[in-house]
This record gives C-alpha cells, structure tokens and sequence, in this order.
C-alpha cells in the first residue's frame, strides 16, 4: 500500500495545517523504528511547524512513505564542483528512503517545502517521466555525449525503485544511446538490471560503485534503516562483477570515532568480492545535517557522542563542518592525514589496481533519425 499525490495539493494542504496548529517543533520522544532521523527538524524556510505532543500517551506510529509527483520539464543536472568527478547527473527521485543520516543531501528538501529530518525520507517525490525526459534531453542536438551520474543527489536504487523502475528506464534510454553512465548506491537492487548493464559495457559505458559505510549490520539498522544490509552489497559486487560489469566501492562516508577503524576490513571484503577500484569520502555534515546527526547519538550512540564529535571537529579545523572546496570531501589536520594514510595501505594491500575503467563516448548515437528529432522539436 502508498500513498500517491500531486507535490502541490500535499503541499498546500499540509501549509493550512501548520497555520491553523500554530504550533512549534518539539522532538519526538523516542525515534521511530526503520527511520534514520529521531527528530523532523524545521525547515528554515517556513515560519511555522508541526508539534509532537509530549503528553500523547497513545502508540504513535511511525509515518509511513507518501510518493508525490515531481513535475519537473528536465532531468539532467549540471553542476561545476571541483569536489564533484561529474559534470552531469540524473536523479529519477528526490528524497531517499533509505533513511541515512548523514546524508549530505538532507536539506535540498528544504527547497520542496518539506523537513530534512523524517520528511526527507517519508516523502519521496518520483519523476514519473524521468526515462522520457532523458530521452529527449540525449537526442538534442545541443547535447554533447558525455558521462552521466546516475545518484547524484539521492539514491536512484532505493526502495520506490521497485515499484516504478525509472532508473531501470532511464538505463535503457542510455543503452539506446550508448551513452555512458556511472551508477553509485547502497541497494543490491542495481543487480536487478544487469542485463541493460552488459548492453551498455559492450560499448564501454557503464560502470557500478557500490557504496559501502560499514560492514556491521547492526549499525546499518540504525544509521542507514532502508539501505542494504551490508552483507547484500557484498552479494551485489560479486553478482555484478561475475556478470562481467565494472564493479567499485566508496567507502562514503568514512565517520571519524565511529567507522574509521573498518577500512581495512571493508576494501579487504569488497575486493575479495571482485570491486576493480575504491574510493572514499569524509563524513559531510552542511546545514541542517549537523544537529540531525547530534540528536541520532543521542538516541543510540549516547556514550560514544563526544568521543565521535570529537573526532569530527578534529578533521574540520574544530567545527562540524567546513564547507571549502577541496577539504570538504577529504578532511585536513592530523587525524585526516592518518585515515588517508590507513585508507592507502589498506587498498594497496588488498589488491586494488592503480588505475580505474574510464568510460567511453565514442559509440554515441541518436536513434529515429532526423524525422523523430524534428518531432521532439516541435512537442517541446
């Protein structure tokens, strides 16, 4: 069973609610099972917000995920991060139920109207017409083949995937092209579509990256709830790499206190389970990522708070975060220099190559012809 609303009537619904509680964010008592955020922090962008009663003595259940429509007219995006190893990306969803919390992402749901705490994983807005959008925007003549990130933002494997397959149909699009695409997830879901990942490796285009934060699971329950049990990723890199698909991790994000001691261990096991290359991204905390992350240790890592926080700041010159280019993603001082260090031993004694697959545009084409370009034309 979901729930399935145009963004604008929710939106304008759940506005008319807020001005007529008056009321202001108070935290939940207790963090809901299977959700990464304890608390729905408010959105700076509103005035108002909802309350959880302090005194409700009744069982409050946890929100269930509402799917909403995204309207949006394109789908690819540009960005010209120097911290970023893509110029384009394609994100079929915008918000992600797997419920990690630290995601970087979090407050681009601000923009929508919505929390980046539980709303940004309970309300997951879909691009119904995501494969078409791609379609069009990959036969424009303005369009210069180039490699697409596929989970640029939020993760495009996550649980509604399975219901709407949009990513798989955006992968066809690109095998339809050859154009190349670069997957990153946390879901063995991606092994699903390995038969439109060996169409598009027959022409150098595809390449996986399994992303890969801890190897225990008892930890992933609370830390990344809807994401895949880590036992399953493994899985997914042997299945994907058996299949003949490049195959790579991403230790992201490696959390000073808390996972950095497995580093070792995880490039030993996902090489061991055939990953080609690995790579890694310090824990990122901007905006309202910072007091969700705080308030997650004081559910369920209280005794390991200040220890944890500790080593956060130590990575980022005292603060929880520092947004420059060229630090945000590796860390500096000390400590950041030993988990670089433990990080490049580590892969060198597993085995990793020195180079990565590079991905290929030399088999680009637009199919249909000029008669389908001028009719895309002539509906856009």
């Amino acid at each position: 069973m979901f729930f399935f609303a145009s963004f604008e009537a929710l939106r304008e619904k759940a506005f008319v609610f807020w001005l007529e509680s008056e009321c202001a964010l108070v935290n939940p008592l207790e963090p809901y099972k299977g959700r990464g955020a304890p608390v729905d922090l408010p959105n700076r962008f509103e005035k108002v917000q909802l309350e959880r009663d302090e005194d409700w003595t009744e069982e409050d259940p946890a929100p269930r995920t509402q799917f909403l429509k995204d309207s949006s007219r394109s789908i690819i995006a540009y960005n010209d991060s120097p911290d970023v190893g893509f110029d384009a990306s394609f994100n079929p969803y915008r918000g992600c139920e797997h419920g990690c919390i630290y995601c970087y992402a979090r407050p681009t749901h601000e923009y929508a109207g919505f929390s980046p705490g539980l709303d940004f994983e309970t309300k997951i807005l879909v691009k119904m017409e995501a494969p078409q959008l791609l379609r069009k925007e990959l036969l424009a003549k303005s369009w210069k083949p180039q490699m697409l990130a596929a989970s640029g933002v939020t993760d495009c494997y996550q649980p509604a995937e399975r219901r709407f397959r949009l990513t798989r149909g955006c992968l066809e699009v690109l095998a339809e092209c050859r154009n190349p695409v670069g997957i990153i997830t946390k879901s063995q879901l991606v092994a699903r579509d390995i038969d439109v990942l060996q169409e598009l490796h027959r022409y150098q285009c595809a390449s996986v990256t399994l992303s890969v934060t801890t190897l225990r699971g008892e930890l992933t329950q609370i830390m990344e709830p809807r994401a895949s049990h880590p036992d399953a990723r493994l899985a997914a890199i042997r299945t994907l790499s058996k299949a003949g698909i490049p195959t790579g991790i991403m230790i992201g994000p490696m959390i000073p206190g808390l996972t950095d001691h497995e580093i070792p261990a995880i490039l030993q096991d996902c090489r061991d389970a055939g990953a080609r290359w690995a790579g890694r991204v310090m824990l990122r905390l901007p905006g309202s990522v910072a007091p969700l992350f705080e308030k997650w240790l004081d559910a369920h890592l209280p005794d390991s708070k200040e220890k944890i926080l500790h080593r956060i700041r130590e990575v980022r010159g005292g603060k929880l975060y520092d947004s420059r280019f060229g630090t945000r993603g590796r860390g500096e001082g000390e400590y950041a220099d030993h988990m670089a260090d433990l990080f490049k031993v580590a892969r060198r004694k597993a085995g990793y190559p020195d180079e990565r697959m590079s991905l290929s545009t030399a088999h680009f084409r637009r199919p249909g012809g000029p008669q389908l370009d001028l009719a895309l034309e002539e509906t856009g």
